[in-house]
């Protein structure tokens, strides 16, 4: 759960500290750790894209939406990292 709750805070570096140090001691905490950093290099591509297509005007509404889902999804990902389900992120790449 500290991944997604530290993310709010530093985005990379504190997940990764944590995910690094953790993940050969449990398996579900490389699940979670795997599932934010795909999570946020996806998140990151739709973000570009709708960087992008704010020369066309529709991007801005893009981007509020990514800020919208990508702060909710963190939070339910959160929740359930701490009842102890295994979580995955809809809408990403499986990269890690």
């Amino acid at each position: 759960m500290m991944i997604y709750v530290i993310s709010f805070f530093t985005t990379f570096i504190g997940p990764l500290i944590i995910w690094l140090l953790k993940k050969e001691e449990s398996d579900f905490i490389d699940h979670h750790g795997r599932e934010y950093f795909n999570f946020l290099i996806s998140f990151t591509i739709y973000s570009i894209i709708g960087g992008i297509l704010v020369l066309v005007l529709v991007g801005i509404f893009i981007l509020i939406v990514i800020g919208i889902a990508a702060f909710i999804l963190t939070i339910i990902a959160a929740i359930k990292a701490y009842e102890g389900e295994y979580y995955r992120f809809p809408f990403i790449f499986r990269i890690l």
